[in-house]
């Protein structure tokens, strides 16, 4: 399966340099957050594939306009072709926001998924906004991530974590891919294609 993330900014190379044909090869988009409604639409459309998205600390906007023909996948195990993808967004609460999280709010949101993971076997894909606590974070609340999200890597073993909010062109050295154990992590910024 062939998949492409994005997050965080709309990319041109997918967006403004488009052609017709330039997203056949995908079988499955994952949008990691804080991208416009019309960009993830765009997409949806002409990928003709599924669009599967978790919230961004900055998509408000959808609570009201949700981006039309994709699939919100936040707080639940959402399976495609057999891949099981457990989606949480937000980020780290650093002001009041629909869609940041204390460590302890993310912590209830996925107990609260446990007998979901637990009826579907685990999961393959985390699929965050945030990064996890000291992988491609800062100490900076509005880019730290969450401790909670280590637990989930250590007890369940995906082969994929993926996630957004850090921007590579931030000037920090961000990798773009990271090994953590058994799960291969990617920083979905702007977009990344990869085979599942």
């Amino acid at each position: 399966m062939r998949i492409l993330a994005v997050a965080d900014e709309e990319a041109k190379y997918l967006y403004d340099y488009y052609h017709p044909g330039k997203l056949d090869e995908f079988d499955l988009i994952l949008a990691c957050g804080d991208l416009h409604r019309e960009y993830l639409e765009f997409l949806v459309t002409l990928a003709h594939c599924p669009v599967l998205y978790v919230h961004g600390n900055h998509d408000e906007m959808y609570v009201s306009n949700p981006p039309g023909g994709c699939t919100c996948i936040d707080d639940r195990v959402y399976v495609y072709q057999g891949v099981r993808i457990l989606g949480l967004g937000g980020s780290f609460k650093y002001r009041d926001g629909t869609f940041m999280f204390t460590e302890s709010q993310m912590r209830k949101r996925i107990w609260r998924r446990f007998f979901q993971i637990k009826r579907y076997g685990g999961f393959d894909i985390l699929m965050t906004h945030a990064p996890a606590r000291h992988i491609n974070d800062t100490d900076y609340p509005a880019h730290r991530g969450f401790q909670c999200f280590h637990g989930l890597l250590k007890k369940y073993k995906p082969k994929y974590f993926i996630h957004g909010h850090m921007h590579l062109n931030y000037g920090m050295k961000i990798p773009r891919k990271t090994a953590y154990g058994e799960t291969t992590i990617i920083n979905a910024y702007e977009y990344f294609a990869f085979d599942y």
